[in-house]
């Protein structure tokens, strides 16, 4: 039986634009760089409203109207993918979106709140409150970058440096790329850079290639920044909360590679040590699925 005939393989692309032949990889990272200038105005335009009520905590109506941009994001990929590589996208397949958002959303609070806890064992960080906060400009920024930064990264730059180059330049490439991405945020330092590429960029690659779907890396890297920002209340990607039921910070003179200093949880040592091992597990399981290569092209005998 071949290996078309059995489903094993990421589904990459393989049509039209994407056909076999001379240049593909060419080709595919072209489409790749297009797809992202593209999508990244698009994820300008969810920050663009999110971002004011991560700061002054927003309302509902609101929170909808970035949740609005986000889905027509995700309505305008499967339009343009379904155009330019003819299929509709499996990484965007509605059925299994319930399941394998919630899971995410659990695994991603879990997570973090481990991280969290593992801080305050350590004895690097002092945890106050609770105290009353409105959650819903938190709620819009983790919508925001949980959608859109996992279509921009996963769906777009992984997906396609693997058709162009294989998966492990695209998961080394993909995972360098998100960390170096953040240096823009404050408080940043090439040390948070790095712990991002390593424990978020290998781990929300894991949830996708582990699926094929995007579903439960968006739940995964929402409810991380959810649980971040809001309940824990710690910078999250180094931008300070204004609004949150928790207050969490490192102690005074703690070290900052532990405690992760005025970046936030995220670039600690116990973040890398929960966000690695997670990696770890989630590509394993993934690698053993068959997930690390494409579908062919065409049935092997």
């Amino acid at each position: 039986m071949s290996e078309l005939e059995t489903g094993l393989g990421l589904e990459v692309g393989r049509r039209r634009f994407l056909h076999p032949g001379p240049l593909r990889w060419l080709r595919a990272s072209a489409w790749m760089v297009l797809l992202f200038i593209v999508f990244s105005l698009v994820y300008a335009g969810a920050q663009a409203v999110g971002n004011p009520l991560f700061k002054n905590g927003g309302h509902l109506l609101e929170v909808l109207e970035v949740t609005a941009i986000c889905v027509a994001g995700m309505g305008l990929y499967g339009v343009v993918v379904w155009l330019a590589e003819g299929r509709w996208p499996q990484e965007l397949n509605l059925r299994e979106a319930p399941a394998e958002l919630v899971i995410g959303l659990v695994v991603g609070a879990a997570m973090l709140s481990a991280a969290v806890a593992g801080l305050y064992a350590l004895g690097v960080y002092e945890i106050s409150g609770p105290r009353p906060a409105s959650a819903w400009g938190t709620i819009a920024m983790a919508v925001e970058s949980g959608v859109m930064e996992e279509l921009l990264m996963r769906a777009i730059v992984l997906r396609l440096l693997m058709r162009a180059f294989g998966i492990w330049p695209a998961l080394v490439l993909q995972a360098a790329l998100f960390g170096a991405l953040h240096l823009a945020n404050p408080n940043a330092s090439p040390v948070a850079a790095a712990a991002i590429a390593i424990e978020a960029g290998l781990m929300l690659a894991g949830f996708y290639l582990l699926t094929g779907r995007l579903w439960m890396s968006i739940g995964v890297h929402a409810a991380w920044n959810f649980t971040q920002g809001w309940v824990w209340g710690a910078s999250v990607s180094g931008i300070p909360v204004i609004e949150s039921w928790l207050v969490s910070k490192p102690k005074p003179g703690a070290p900052e590679f532990l405690s992760g200093g005025a970046f936030g949880p995220e670039a600690s040592l116990p973040a890398m040590v929960v966000g690695t091992l997670t990696a770890v597990v989630v590509l394993w399981q993934a690698w053993k699925k068959g997930n690390f290569k494409a579908k062919p092209d065409v049935a092997t005998q």
